[in-house]
């Protein structure tokens, strides 16, 4: 770590302390993903980390979210769980015509704090380091419009920007049909530009091979182009 990142760290710590808060229990590489987020703006990385305390305090009380609270959208099938990237990053994978659209939003939000919090677990060995990062893989093959949810996307995009920052190593979405593109660029107006740059369109043959090269194909599924089998997200045991 340079002498600035150093200077940026200390700031922070004080900043939080200023606003009522600690940062107690919370090692340099966690508080540097805040910095990053907001430009080494101390202050502003300080708030950040306060509303996200606050967040998780009242939306994860326990720390985590059990399978059993979010039962119905684990039923559907239509998460999985991946292993290690090339790269190290643990790997999700949605297939999306296998969603639809929550009635129940506070449950739905559960839902992505479970997905998000369990994919980040997964690459622990023995206890979270603190910048790990995680590769998404949304799959559209054979989705209709029932199967849309701009709003899911968008509350999905916007908790990894402003509770889950720098988690995202790279989102792949792969199969997109035609009708899809203008909902994609809507959604796309509600993402920042650090996370817009880690969007991957996968469609050309070059594409394939890319993402096939950049993931591994020893964490990949068959049908994705690698060697792996699919494995459902509530079929893997993690340590939080």
């Amino acid at each position: 770590m340079d002498r600035n990142q150093e200077v940026a760290l200390t700031q922070m710590r004080k900043s939080v302390e200023k606003l009522g808060s600690s940062t107690e229990g919370y090692g340099e590489k966690t508080l540097m993903r805040f910095l990053i987020a907001r430009s080494m703006d101390p202050e502003k990385a300080a708030k950040m980390f306060c509303q996200w305390k606050k967040w998780r305090a009242e939306m994860v009380p326990l720390g985590y979210i059990s399978d059993s609270e979010v039962a119905d959208e684990l039923a559907a099938e239509k998460l999985y769980l991946q292993g290690l990237s090339k790269s190290g990053h643990p790997i999700v994978i949605v297939k999306v015509n296998k969603h639809f659209p929550s009635k129940d939003q506070v449950q739905f939000k559960k839902f992505v704090i479970h997905l998000l919090d369990k994919t980040i677990a997964s690459s622990f060995n023995g206890r979270e380091i603190g910048n790990e990062k995680l590769i998404a893989i949304l799959d559209l093959q054979n989705i209709t419009y029932s199967n849309v949810d701009t709003r899911g996307l968008i509350t999905g995009f916007q908790f990894l920007q402003a509770y889950y920052p720098e988690r995202l190593a790279a989102c792949y979405l792969l199969h997109m049909p035609q009708f899809f593109v203008t909902i994609w660029r809507f959604i796309c107006r509600f993402l920042e530009k650090a996370t817009q740059e880690k969007m991957r369109i996968v469609t050309s043959e070059e594409e394939k091979e890319k993402f096939i090269r950049e993931v591994g194909e020893d964490a990949l599924p068959e049908e994705y182009g690698g060697r792996a089998k699919l494995v459902l997200m509530q079929d893997v045991a993690v340590n939080y």
